[in-house]
């Protein structure tokens, strides 16, 4: 987004990601913290197989970037993270993640300092 974008926000209730060939495409913006990751997840191995099928077979999917904010207490906290470092290097700008630790008080390891901020 840039300045005076306009962005929809979706708070809690059932949501889902499910774009129809055809369809313009968007860039997301998901934001989760601690346990609240699980339907997120769900959402970016779903954006994570569309995009590898439409890599191998052309599909009719036009699909925009994933960014993911994730905070928790703690790097051991969050949940998936390898499994979300892995989509990150599987789908480079396509798919990215920003980890957030408010009480990390041990050395974060190197694999996810670049993702990291905070305490």
């Amino acid at each position: 987004c840039t300045l005076d974008s306009e962005v929809a926000l979706r708070v809690g209730g059932d949501f889902f990601f499910d774009p129809q060939p055809g369809d313009s495409p968007v860039n997301l913006v998901l934001i989760a913290g601690g346990v609240g990751i699980n339907p997120l997840f769900s959402i970016l191995l779903h954006i994570a197989d569309l995009h590898g099928y439409q890599e191998g077979k052309g599909n009719r999917h036009k699909l925009g970037t994933a960014k993911l904010y994730y905070s928790a207490k703690t790097t051991s906290e969050l949940l998936f993270k390898k499994n979300i470092l892995g989509l990150m290097k599987a789908f480079p700008g396509k798919i990215t993640c920003c980890f957030h630790v408010t009480q990390q008080r041990s050395q974060i390891c190197k694999e996810l300092q670049p993702h990291v901020t905070g305490k």
